[in-house]
């Protein structure tokens, strides 16, 4: 089972940008399909994109046009490009990886995003 960690988040102004690492070990991370999910303080865990092992990406309606997930296998790790960030983007990101062999399903600490002023 792959072991995921997050970085790259922080605080930023409304309208900056921040690009978040998910880098993924123990495994051959070219197998797994990855996703970023957020979850706002008091709020829901929500789904926000995902790459799959082919390299295919999907968006939430409510980050498409300001944010690009990428993959880079050579370096085992998934990238969260994230532009003209707004407030309601503050959440702690996780990234999570699902097995394209096996099903099993594995999960990050999450990383910080606060976007203010």
């Amino acid at each position: 089972q792959v072991q995921l960690v997050e970085s790259g988040g922080g605080l930023v102004q409304p309208g900056g940008s921040l690009r978040l690492s998910c880098a993924g070990s123990g495994s051959i991370f070219s197998f797994y399909a990855v996703a970023w999910y957020r979850q706002g303080h008091g709020k829901q865990r929500e789904w926000v994109a995902v790459i799959t092992t082919d390299g295919s990406t999907n968006y939430a309606d409510s980050v498409k046009g300001r944010f690009t997930i990428s993959r880079d296998n050579a370096k085992n790790t998934v990238y969260l490009q994230m532009n003209s960030l707004k407030p309601e983007d503050t959440a702690v990101y996780f990234c999570s990886a699902r097995s394209s062999t096996t099903g099993d399903n594995s999960w990050g600490q999450g990383t910080q995003v606060t976007v203010s002023f």
